[in-house]
């Protein structure tokens, strides 16, 4: 099955179905882990390969043999496939230019700005939306007197693919979150520009992109 989403090659994301069992297996074949490692991009440390299972394991999809992979009942498959696609997009973007010689991931990066800031979060918190899909996002900040929840994602490669991603998951998500809640995207700009598409993009759905080597600029404001 064919995705609307590109991948980094500018192909479009791809998985197979075939029965079993009475249901389905839904898989990408080992592609998205295997194309990374052809990259350059090392998965065999600990803390990776701990974190590659943790961001797999949020969407409820397995990893069998480097296989994204997740089985499927006609009456879930449509969820189910949303699930796999979702963290498809999400190991592709949370690994992508981590060369051997990068010594930490976008992720880790932002962990370690808000401990030291103690700025206090929730990690790794998953919201069912008004369809019924699952939305994972990399942090919650809970409300307090002054400010509202918070609701973090982390974009290590922003583009079209994955502000919509993140747009739909919010605007999904939003609806059955307190009136006031905030999404703000983190936006990894250390190695590229973010273009104005994505900035833009993401502010029409009410989600507020923050670039990364502007962070100190929401500090009181996330610290709240």
């Amino acid at each position: 099955m064919t995705t609307p989403y590109l991948d980094r090659h500018n192909d479009y994301l791809q998985f197979y179905v075939r029965p079993e069992d009475g249901v389905y297996l839904l898989t990408d074949d080992g592609y998205v882990i295997t194309d990374l490692q052809q990259s350059g991009c090392n998965l065999d440390s600990a803390r990776r390969r701990q974190l590659l299972m943790s961001t797999v394991q949020g969407f409820g999809v397995k990893m069998v043999d480097d296989a994204l992979q997740v089985h499927a009942s006609p009456g879930n498959f449509s969820i189910r496939k949303h699930d796999l696609v979702q963290a498809m997009l999400a190991v592709n973007d949370m690994f992508y230019l981590a060369s051997p010689m990068v010594a930490s991931l976008f992720y880790e990066d932002v962990i370690a700005w808000l401990d030291l800031h103690e700025i206090r979060y929730t990690p790794r918190v998953k919201f069912t939306g008004k369809t019924g899909y699952d939305h994972l996002f990399d942090f919650v900040i809970p409300k307090s007197r002054t400010q509202p929840e918070r609701i973090v994602k982390t974009i290590n490669r922003p583009d079209r693919d994955t502000a919509q991603s993140l747009a739909f998951s919010w605007i999904d998500t939003k609806e059955v979150r307190p009136p006031d809640s905030r999404a703000y995207a983190f936006l990894n700009d250390s190695m590229h520009a973010v273009t104005s598409g994505v900035l833009d993009a993401l502010r029409s759905y009410d989600v507020h992109p923050l670039l990364w080597s502007m962070r100190e600029d929401v500090r009181q404001e996330l610290a709240a």
